[in-house]
């Protein structure tokens, strides 16, 4: 596997990585396909995991740890929507906004996290580059997953807030096509944001009576 930490080609001065190249694309068909609520987001967001896991299988142990994670949380999301198939008209998961107690419980977890997890980088040097940015990104990363395997709206929210962080980091530490991806990614949550918004609001207005279901 070591093809995909050579260089696929310059851009702007910045040497692309097939495996930095492959693995976002990957991501970013994965988030288009959330968009759609199509089920096949959740095996397209696992082989985004596990190209990174291979390319950093060996030599980055902590980031190829992170993508196990990834792929553990791709594998619940499929299970989820399996199970949520056909809950809205059009055969596919519904979406809703979370309560109030589930938003205070993912903040938490993500404020949590991100302490538990950059400490735990800090520890051990070798496990990260930038601990809190990228314990940050990690855990807003499985958070926004969790949500999206639920149905939630603030899935799109989870995801903001990453590439609020995640643009400039990759651009500062040379992983150039991955802070252009998530300028893409962001245009895309933006939209997806809009999309699952009116689907949630369409899906909580009452049926009038009388009406067919």
């Amino acid at each position: 596997m070591n093809w995909l930490n050579s260089e696929a080609f310059t851009l702007f001065g910045q040497h692309i990585l097939w495996s930095d190249m492959v693995g976002n694309l990957f991501g970013l068909a994965a988030l288009a396909l959330g968009w759609r609520r199509s089920l096949w987001t959740w095996p397209v967001q696992f082989l985004a995991g596990l190209v990174l896991f291979a390319a950093f299988f060996g030599h980055l142990t902590g980031s190829a740890g992170k993508q196990v994670v990834v792929m553990v949380v791709a594998l619940y999301g499929w299970w989820q929507w399996n199970r949520g198939r056909g809950q809205a008209e059009d055969g596919h998961i519904a979406v809703r906004f979370a309560t109030w107690r589930e938003r205070a419980a993912m903040t938490a977890a993500a404020a949590a996290g991100t302490v538990a997890v950059a400490l735990l980088f800090k520890a051990h040097p070798a496990l990260s580059w930038d601990p809190w940015p990228d314990a940050y990104i990690f855990v807003g990363t499985i958070v926004a997953m969790y949500a999206q395997a639920r149905g939630m709206v603030e899935f799109w929210f989870a995801w903001l807030l990453v590439d609020l962080v995640g643009v400039p980091l990759n651009f500062a530490n040379g992983y150039a096509f991955s802070g252009f991806v998530y300028v893409i990614y962001g245009a895309l949550v933006l939209w997806g944001l809009r999309d699952w918004w009116l689907r949630s609001r369409k899906a909580s207005q009452p049926v009038p009576e009388g009406a067919p279901a």
